[in-house]
């Protein structure tokens, strides 16, 4: 018979294996920071030497690390999810800005419909909060904080679809978009109409996930996104045609 003796789980192993979910769920994000070992241990209620045995096997599989003098923090496991020479080719070629953008649109759109089916309520909440504290920024005109609700939004989204693979993919393309390799988000919310429009699209993205209405919230997303795509391509050609305005203007005056 395919039985076998019920072992019990030693603490540090139960440890490990409740900081390794909360990693995969995204509870737990690259670069947050672990309570410190006394206060960990009374959470977690187990020894301060069933900790560290569980810390040790956490670090030694790449997901925690250690700063000197600073404490315990979750690794950065996405860095690697493109390399670097990958990276620069995505940095210095426009067409990926685009294919990126399509990628986007179709694996958003099937999370927006998956988290219109399956959020929770607390879920839904979270969205809420983060467009609330949207409509509040409006008025200070701030494209930095703007870009960083906006990008805090779509999470917010891809998590409340609760897949797993989805949300670490998509986390390693919004890294590289923090970092602008594709575009400069912020170049997105710097003219007021662009802002005012941005802020209406995910106002409509918002309604429809709380609604709970999967077609509407595919839909608003990929409205959304096609219109990023739209502004960015304009961006472009104007940049373009400033360049030739230029060279007209120089030879225009003789330099």
């Amino acid at each position: 018979m395919p039985f076998e003796p019920v072992q019990s789980e030693k603490l540090s192993t139960s440890v490990v294996r409740q900081i390794e979910g909360l990693i995969l769920r995204g509870i737990l994000r690259p670069g947050d920071r672990l309570p410190s070992e006394r206060e960990l241990s009374e959470r977690l209620g187990v020894s301060r030497p069933s900790l560290r045995d569980a810390v040790a096997e956490l670090q030694q599989q790449g997901l925690l690390a250690t700063r000197a003098g600073s404490g315990i923090y979750v690794a950065d496991v996405l860095g690697s999810a493109f390399s670097p020479a990958l990276t620069r080719l995505f940095a210095t070629h426009d067409e990926a800005v685009f294919d990126y953008l399509s990628f986007r649109r179709d694996l958003e759109g099937l999370a927006a419909e998956r988290a219109a089916r399956l959020a929770s309520d607390s879920d839904l909440k979270v969205i809420q909060a983060i467009f609330d504290k949207m409509e509040a920024a409006q008025a200070r005109r701030n494209p930095q904080d703007d870009a960083a609700l906006d990008a805090q939004f779509h999470t917010a989204i891809i998590e409340a679809s609760h897949n797993i693979v989805m949300l670490h993919m998509m986390r390693s393309m919004f890294d590289l978009l923090r970092e602008g390799v594709f575009y400069n988000r912020q170049v997105m919310f710097k003219q007021r109409t662009t802002r005012a429009a941005l802020l209406d699209q995910h106002r409509a993205i918002n309604q429809a996930l709380q609604d709970r209405d999967p077609e509407g919230a595919r839909a608003a997303i990929e409205a959304h996104l096609g219109y990023v795509g739209q502004a960015l391509a304009d961006h472009q050609k104007t940049e373009r045609n400033e360049v030739i305005a230029r060279k007209r203007l120089q030879q225009e005056l003789g330099s």
